[in-house]
């Protein structure tokens, strides 16, 4: 297991750490939160070896291999799948075994390399990193690409693919899904689920840590509290201990006044003196009980215009793509105010394409793509994070595009997470998440009738995710979103489309419907992907009244375990009274002897048809 104990750590005089205390146990899935800058990143330094905690111990077996995600890796020429298979030293070495004893014409070394390599599961090298590349989206074309030619998320999605090659007994995933598609995320979320290892990851999608951890650790004031179960579950127990909390520092309150009043009554009496002096050591002795408050750091909104058409955007017979290559086409649609639509589809499939042509960025190779007189359109996409002015600060930005007082544009981007001096930092220094914050915050200052969001979540912490389903909920225009955040998805988003085959339609399912359409082995997706949503709602219809019937089966043996345990404890009683083989007559004896040995035969075979059935409900 992996043990912090008593931890103390700093960054020059700033404490980060002070007596932080936790343990990870073998094969365990830990999700690490806390607010940007309380330190997550670093205790993978710390794990790593890489920092040295000025007191305390950090422990784990000698023997524990470590990997952990990089975020970034100098370009090479190898491909994209040796690249991932490098991520198993062992059987790299093994393979290197096999070429010297090739080399040397040695037998002997020959055959022990070769036993080495399947031990090590060698023969299936290969295609398990061919899975892993097609899980994360990569196809089959891109294994002999170049790792220099991937763009930069691409080549962090090869550097997970490397991880996930790996076989440490400890992985430390920081922020693994920034850079996926929700297909990705929802084949990650699988494979972390049916690793043997032991898995600790950062991450700021709510549903991904659901799905994947079963340990919360969440770091705040300088120290480490554990809770068991995914983030659902630590949400309601952080706030179940606030409300505890709460009433504590209430009845605290009312306690010291209690016995201020007797101090100050009584102060003046030389017969209560003793009396006095106990309560005052008691007030002193008395540990202040804080008030842990929540309170979220973003409290935006996006101001639509006071005027919409009906429908804003309108999409006849459109073809979309780029010079003479279509990519989409025959798309007719439209868009109406409050609409919430979630753009679905594979990687490549064409969803960002839709996505520009809406937002302006790219006019129809044929057809009619308008928007309406009074429609104007916010766009967020990853690229506008790169374009920012790194030389202006966030104030400079929001002058550039609104007349506003100095005051008026504190209020503003202090809305937005952006506070005291941070407003002067020049953007050149400011992380990816308080870029994404400044192009959404530029974005707001428009009025928009409709938002056209691209990922808008990346770099996002939980906080500002939250606070964006928030703004998103409310808002007035209509909102068109391509993004993995489940949880997002599942709160903003009402109808979805799906980009497929150069086709955009309508898809008649929900967010479940389209993990169960593409969540498969990776080794076969086109398998699943000929399916439509109308046959896995009948699928999953026929799985619901299969788990009912099972289900209904399963009360009634409890009912009769129930049933049979009782008679079971009476037989036993009477079998183990010593008086019933000296008073009883024998063939009485026999008879109960049978009917224990018939009911103990019942009880098993009931007990396992209980148990299948429960294999059946929770595999």
């Amino acid at each position: 297991m992996l043990q912090f104990s008593n931890v103390v750590f700093k960054f020059g005089d700033t404490p980060l750490f002070e007596d932080l205390s936790f343990t990870v146990h073998a094969r365990h899935k830990v999700g690490i939160v806390g607010k940007n800058g309380v330190g997550k990143s670093t205790l993978f330094q710390l794990i790593r070896r890489r920092f040295v905690p000025e007191e305390g111990d950090i422990l784990y077996p000698a023997s524990w291999r470590i990997a952990w995600l990089r975020q970034d890796v100098t370009p090479t020429e190898r491909s994209a799948l040796d690249f991932v298979m490098d991520g198993d030293a062992q059987l790299r070495r093994a393979q290197g075994n096999i070429q010297r004893a090739q080399q040397d014409e040695d037998g002997q070394k020959l055959a022990h390399a070769y036993a080495e390599f399947e031990d090590l599961d060698g023969y299936q090298f290969e295609s398990k990193a061919a899975s892993i590349l097609v899980g994360l989206g990569f196809s089959t074309e891109d294994f002999d690409k170049p790792h220099r030619e991937f763009s930069g998320g691409w080549r962090i999605r090869l550097n997970l693919a490397q991880v996930l090659m790996n076989p440490a007994e400890l992985m430390l995933l920081d922020e693994p899904t920034n850079h996926l598609d929700l297909e990705a995320t929802v084949w990650l979320q699988k494979w972390i689920a049916k690793h043997e290892g032991t898995v600790v990851v950062i991450a700021h999608d709510r549903d991904f840590l659901d799905r994947v951890v079963d340990t919360i650790i969440h770091l705040d004031q300088l120290r480490a509290f554990t809770y068991r179960g995914g983030y659902s579950s630590f949400e309601s127990q952080r706030a179940a201990l606030l409300m505890r909390q709460e009433a504590m520092h209430r009845r605290q309150a009312k306690e010291r006044e209690r016995i201020q009043k007797f101090i100050d009554r009584f102060r003046a009496k030389a017969t209560k003196a003793r009396q006095v002096q106990s309560r005052i050591k008691m007030l002193e002795r008395m540990t202040d009980v804080v008030v842990l408050r929540t309170q979220l750091p973003y409290e935006f909104a996006f101001d639509a215009p006071s005027r919409f058409d009906e429908p804003m955007v309108f999409l006849d017979d459109c073809s979309l793509g780029y010079a003479d290559h279509p990519v989409l086409s025959g798309i007719t649609e439209r868009i109406y105010p409050r609409d919430r639509i979630g753009i679905l589809g594979l990687n490549g499939a064409g969803k960002s394409t839709l996505l520009k042509a809406l937002a302006g960025v790219i006019e129809p190779l044929s057809g009619t793509l308008q928007h309406s007189e009074h429609t104007t359109v916010g766009y967020f996409a990853q690229h506008q994070l790169e374009v920012l002015n790194g030389d202006r600060s966030a104030r400079d930005q929001i002058r550039e595009v609104a007349d506003m007082s100095e005051q008026r544009v504190r209020n503003y981007l202090g809305t937005w997470g952006f506070g005291g001096d941070d407003i002067f930092r020049p953007v050149k220094q400011f992380s990816g998440g308080e870029k994404a914050r400044l192009v959404l915050a530029k974005i707001g200052l428009s009025k928009p009738a409709v938002l056209i969001l691209d990922e808008p979540t990346n770099h996002l912490d939980i906080d500002m995710r939250e606070a964006l389903s928030n703004a998103l909920d409310s808002y007035r225009g209509a909102v068109v979103v391509v993004a993995h955040d489940q949880h997002l998805l599942r709160r903003c988003v009402s109808e979805f489309w799906l980009v497929n085959q150069g086709k955009v339609e309508h898809f008649d399912g929900d967010l479940e419907d389209y993990e169960s359409m593409v969540s498969v082995d990776s080794a076969t997706p086109s398998k699943t992907k000929t399916r439509s949503s109308r046959e896995l709602r009948r699928e999953r219809a026929a799985t619901r009244q299969s788990q009912k019937d099972l289900v209904a089966r399963r009360r009634t043996l409890e009912k009769q375990l129930g049933e049979l345990g009782d008679e079971m404890n009476e037989l036993l009683a009477k079998l183990t009274d010593p008086e019933t083989f000296k008073t009883g007559e024998r063939s009485e004896v026999e008879t109960w002897m049978r009917r224990h040995s018939k009911t103990q035969q019942k009880i098993k075979d009931l007990e396992n048809e209980w148990m299948s059935i429960e294999e059946k409900l929770d595999p």
